[in-house]
């Protein structure tokens, strides 16, 4: 492994923030864009890698990868279709300390010789799949890198749910890095990724689009997420996405004085969250938070943040309709992506966050006007100051 790959297996979610001026699927994105006056935001605000178009259907260049090393020293990726070790040969020169081969224009041998040359050159190689077919075949190329990218490069149609279900597959190899390209907007969506298991996301349309493209980079990459449990209206669920909130939660457990009728109507922005006590049912949320049963009150004291029946965080939470004192330095010693709950709203939320430093915070009860109707005013609040 290169320094390319290292800068992603850091810690957290990482990101490849891409510079592009227009693309095939897209048109003009941000023509007039200057390398050297993007690159330094994007390295200032947390990208791990930067992507480089250097392909004329991009608008891009050779040159715009010859000012992207002089303006950082973030590691490039050199993005564009390369079928020929002379085209590896120029990349290198021009600075790049990775190019991308997509599986989809290249056959295993073509592939395999591609990535013996890059190699040759101190060159890393990001191998791109788009289906289980092509992530197959760059598992046994032994792709130490391999991007899953949600949009077909014939059709530019774009299916989200299928590149986390081979996020997940590629990322059971925990010597391979995995990144998930396309179809990021939202913190949410970057959260989905990682979850399913990818190192970092790949992000570019996003961020060329944004008026200030290395604040929206730090925005993906930001944490706590936020969550706001406890909805049972479509009224309230639709203020918690308009306010910012990244994961909804609906709580469908029978004893609970907030019992949501079925998980409502979420956007793709935005991920779903089932609430569970005791055994799980099937509801199609993008995941399930599972508490014990303790067998007297409505839930046990912690739940498990599952996705596809697989664990990915832990919830710490207060005991039901009581509270502990040490719940906050309890929870600054846990390890692991840890979801802060218990009596979290507008007034102290900021300071939890600053104790704690949670991958993700919860409130619900706090945030209402009578159990399961939300007040969109405390709603509002509590979002805007958890990503304060």
């Amino acid at each position: 492994m290169g320094r390319f790959a290292d800068a992603l297996r850091q810690p957290g979610l990482g990101a490849i923030a891409e510079f592009k001026r227009r693309s095939p699927s897209a048109g003009d994105i941000r023509p007039g864009a200057r390398v050297e006056e993007l690159l330094p935001a994007y390295a200032a605000n947390g990208a791990s890698a930067i992507s480089v178009l250097v392909d004329e259907r991009f608008a891009g260049s050779l040159e715009d990868l010859r000012a992207a090393r002089a303006a950082t020293e973030v590691p490039l990726l050199a993005k564009g279709f390369f079928r020929t070790e002379a085209q590896l040969d120029e990349l290198r020169g021009a600075g790049a300390d990775a190019a991308l081969l997509i599986l989809r224009d290249l056959d295993d041998a073509q592939t395999a010789g591609l990535m013996r040359h890059a190699e040759s050159l101190d060159l890393e190689t990001l191998v791109e799949a788009h289906d289980l077919d092509e992530l197959e075949r760059a598992e046994r190329l032994d792709a130490h890198v391999v991007g899953v990218n949600a949009r077909d490069l014939s059709t530019f149609a774009i299916d989200r749910a299928a590149q986390l279900h081979l996020v997940a597959r590629a990322a059971r190899d925990k010597r391979r890095v995995v990144i998930a390209e396309s179809a990021i907007a939202t913190r949410a969506q970057g959260a989905a990724a990682e979850l399913a298991g990818a190192d970092a996301i790949l992000v570019g349309t996003t961020l060329m689009r944004a008026a200030d493209p290395g604040a929206t980079l730090r925005a993906l990459l930001s944490r706590p997420l936020v969550k706001v449990c406890g909805l049972t209206r479509q009224d309230d669920v639709d203020a918690a996405v308009e306010a910012g909130a990244d994961l909804v939660g609906f709580i469908l457990v029978e004893r609970s004085p907030r019992r949501a009728p079925a998980v409502l109507d979420v956007p793709e922005t935005t991920l779903s969250v089932a609430v569970f006590v005791g055994r799980p049912e099937e509801t199609g949320a993008d995941l399930v938070q599972l508490y014990p049963d303790d067998a007297g009150t409505v839930r046990g004291r912690d739940a498990v943040l599952l996705r596809a029946g697989e664990p990915v965080a832990r919830l710490l939470d207060q005991p039901w309709e009581g509270t502990d004192p040490e719940h906050w330095r309890t929870a600054a010693r846990a390890e692991g992506r840890i979801v802060l709950a218990g009596g979290l709203g507008p007034e102290n939320v900021r300071a939890a966050i600053e104790a704690v430093h949670p991958w993700g915070v919860d409130a619900s009860s706090s945030l209402e006007t009578e159990p399961g109707i939300k007040d969109h005013a405390r709603v509002r609040a509590y979002v805007e100051e958890a990503h304060r």
